[in-house]
């Protein structure tokens, strides 16, 4: 049966996640737009400015276990509505900051910035459920990739216009014009988004398709009663050595992640001398790189498993070469033109992006009955990045009096993903949970895993 024939709404619904996905990267990003022209108003140092771009991390982290668990609970439609319409409130009300008193400015920006990553910490896991309800094994790699690809996007689209925002307009209206999308956006989400069970415009086609691929069609909210289970499964979660390495890749992952986020366009402007302006457009280029890559990992990793593949060759291939092809960031120490800087950012964004396939795993890996908590998980560990990251960049500009350190950072850390995949993860299969699942169970909750081939 042809792909037209099969029907296409799983398509709409990976738009959604998509245009989702990049306005919440956009928001998250927008301080480093404004970075450089605060850092000037406010007169603050790059310490200072590293404390203030890790704030979104310290909360994003700690919101990622309860968010999994409120998607598990509500149901990913609702949960996923309500953060989207808070991280753009806040957003907005970033904007505020720069009429208060240096203290309070300083001081504010940080608590909004707090509240921004706290809402948005269901975010990825919501993805992630709504991926593996919808998407069937074959597919699943290609569409995470391009669900995940809106972070280069988000970069592509928005930095040229933010950084035109800030120089014609000031560094404030950068925050009004991102909420003020986001919010238009949250309407959107709440009218096309639903489940495979109850979408109004899937055909029988399409639902056999995904059902008989192993999309887990059966994600619908859990029973209150299960709620005193959640710390037997995080203990199981934690005791699983290829969640285990999933999870330290994922963070050595955004440590990439999130020095292009916060510190690049800071880079450009103050170390190799670039306006607000261009450094905006230049941002754009390794981030059309890294949207290239994520897509062609994903439709690469798929392809090998289509052909016959195992789910492990297929899934680590991609992530470990993009990994290495990231750690080449390490020579812009050497590169003499901007340039030269340019194309090896490029060239390392275009390695993170291909090997971006960490929320593939999850969806591989995760038990599926828990798998918006397995997601918060994955994404707890993976963005403490975005509180380490900032600040050793931060200090370690502020130490030394250059980004060549911190250069050096961000290419170890693309090795120790190299390392984790390699070495830690081991096969990659799906994880089950048992029978026993009950609160007076005393066996093992999780079971023998399936083969490779399973959803």
């Amino acid at each position: 049966m042809s792909a037209v024939k099969q029907g296409r709404v799983r398509y709409s619904v990976l738009l959604m996640l998509f245009l989702a996905t990049t306005v919440t990267f956009a928001d998250r990003s927008s301080l480093s737009i404004a970075g450089s022209a605060m850092q000037a108003e406010l007169g603050i140092d790059a310490l200072t400015l590293g404390y203030i771009f890790s704030a979104f991390g310290w909360a994003y982290v700690i919101g990622q276990i309860p968010g999994g668990w409120l998607l598990d609970r509500f149901g990913a439609k609702r949960v996923y509505g309500i953060t989207l319409f808070c991280w753009s409130v806040f957003t907005l009300l970033q904007g505020i900051a720069g009429v208060l008193p240096l203290a309070w400015a300083v001081v504010t920006l940080f608590l909004l910035r707090m509240a921004v990553g706290f809402a948005g910490a269901p975010c990825f896991p919501g993805n992630a459920r709504i991926i593996a309800a919808w998407f069937p094994t074959a597919e699943r790699g290609t569409a995470t990739a391009i669900s995940s690809s809106a972070q280069y996007a988000a970069t592509a689209v928005f930095a040229p216009l933010m950084g035109w925002v800030v120089q014609a307009m000031g560094w404030q209206h950068v925050f009004v014009v991102l909420g003020s999308l986001g919010l238009v956006l949250c309407l959107v989400w709440l009218s096309v988004m639903f489940g495979p069970r109850e979408h109004p415009r899937i055909g029988e086609a399409e639902f056999r398709h995904i059902e008989k691929g192993g999309a887990l069609l059966d994600l619908a909210p859990r029973p209150a009663g299960a709620a005193g289970l959640q710390g037997r499964y995080l203990k199981l979660l934690l005791t699983q050595r290829t969640l285990i390495g999933v999870y330290f890749g994922q963070y050595c992952n955004n440590a990439i992640t999130y020095f292009f986020l916060t510190w690049f366009p800071v880079y450009l402007v103050q170390a190799r001398g670039m306006t607000i302006l261009t450094a905006g457009f230049v941002t754009s280029l390794p981030a059309i790189s890294g949207f290239v890559g994520g897509v062609l990992g994903g439709l690469f990793s798929d392809g090998l498993l289509r052909r016959g593949y195992s789910l492990t060759l297929a899934r680590k291939l991609p992530i470990v070469s993009g990994m290495l092809l990231s750690s080449c960031i390490v020579l812009c120490l050497y590169a003499q033109s901007d340039a030269a800087v340019v194309a090896l950012m490029a060239l390392a964004f275009f390695g993170k992006g291909f090997g971006s396939l960490g929320w593939t795993l999850v969806a591989d890996t995760s038990p599926r009955q828990i798998i918006g908590l397995s997601g918060g998980l994955f994404n707890t560990f993976g963005n403490l990045a975005a509180i380490t990251t900032p600040i050793v960049v931060g200090y370690l500009v502020s130490r030394t009096g250059s980004f060549d350190a911190a250069l050096i950072y961000v290419g170890a850390n693309a090795l120790l993903a190299v390392i984790s995949y390699l070495f830690i993860v081991g096969r990659i299969h799906r994880i089950e949970l048992g029978e026993e699942t009950g609160p007076g169970a005393n066996s093992a909750l999780l079971g023998p895993a399936t083969s490779n081939s399973a959803s």
